[in-house]
């Protein structure tokens, strides 16, 4: 049981870290093509801005990259955001691999905790024999117990492992999207509106 109760502790540590991590505005906020876009054309994108993207969110982060080599060609530009593209990708991943790992882990601690409760009570039917329910109902109930309790952490570790995961992808997309769009539109290949949005 201390086992699986740990894991249900650092499960649920993990998913209320993740939540207030992987908030869309904070990992992705709108308008910083267009508002590079803006500074870009009215000469004011310098150092201090870029400095000051980078520090913005992890897309501002990906999009700085591209910045520090605007003056190279497009493929140099788009090595340099991929590159920093998956730093960013591994720190969106970061704890869900523990996350998947506890959804794994704890069914079988259940299972082991079954197997050592069902060994207690054929020990106790060897001892006392099969006269004294209480003690073989201690040995059952405690067989039963770790067993629900390691699905009850399990069911919920998987759920949000699998929730998180997808939001981690459609996060990544997003970032892709905008890294291109502001390759385009600094090579000159796209204009933007004054909403910030990229026309054809």
């Amino acid at each position: 049981m201390w086992p699986i109760l740990l894991c249900s502790i650092v499960a649920l540590a993990i998913i209320v870290e993740r939540f207030w991590s992987l908030q869309r505005n904070k990992i992705c906020p709108g308008g910083l093509v267009g508002k590079i876009w803006h500074w870009s054309k009215n000469n004011e994108l310098d150092a201090a801005q870029i400095a000051s993207l980078r520090g913005n969110s992890p897309l501002g982060r990906i999009l700085a990259a591209g910045l520090t080599n605007i003056h190279h060609d497009r493929e140099i530009m788009k090595e340099s955001i991929e590159e920093t593209g998956r730093h960013v990708v591994s720190e969106l991943e970061r704890y869900l691999n523990t996350l998947g790992t506890i959804a794994s882990i704890t069914p079988l601690l259940g299972l082991l905790g079954t197997v050592i409760g069902m060994i207690k009570v054929f020990a106790a039917i060897t001892t006392v024999g099969v006269g004294n329910p209480s003690v073989l109902a201690g040995g059952i109930s405690e067989a039963l117990l770790t067993t629900a309790t390691g699905l009850s952490v399990a069911i919920p570790s998987l759920m949000f492992y699998r929730y998180f995961r997808g939001r981690v992808d459609q996060l990544v997309i997003d970032m892709e999207q905008e890294s291109l769009k502001l390759v385009a539109v600094i090579h000159g290949d796209r204009e933007m509106d004054r909403s910030g949005k990229t026309s054809i």
